[in-house]
């Protein structure tokens, strides 16, 4: 049974405790003319948007605390050179 809450508070339904934060919201895909195939397509293009299988990904396995940082501190600096670079073709300085 899936919980259904947007607040940061603790639920409880059919013996499952879920807590989930207020920025969190759950993914939800209409079903039209009982077309399952496209109804799928556009749920996997909304998980994919918010960083679903990102995330999926790196909660695989434990990350030390100083490793997330390495990570994170790595990541801006990829965005802030790419950022730069963009701007470099389109500003030329």
């Amino acid at each position: 049974m899936a919980c259904r809450v947007h607040t940061g508070r603790r639920v409880r339904r059919a013996g499952f405790v879920c807590l989930r934060k207020e920025t969190e919201r759950l993914v939800q895909v209409l079903v039209r003319d009982n077309n399952v195939d496209q109804a799928l397509r556009v749920l996997k293009k909304k998980m994919q948007r918010e960083g679903v299988f990102r995330e999926m990904k790196l909660r695989r396995n434990y990350e030390k605390p100083s490793e997330r940082r390495a990570r994170e501190k790595a990541e801006a600096v990829r965005r802030y050179r790419k950022l730069m670079r963009k701007r470099m073709d389109r500003e030329g300085y």
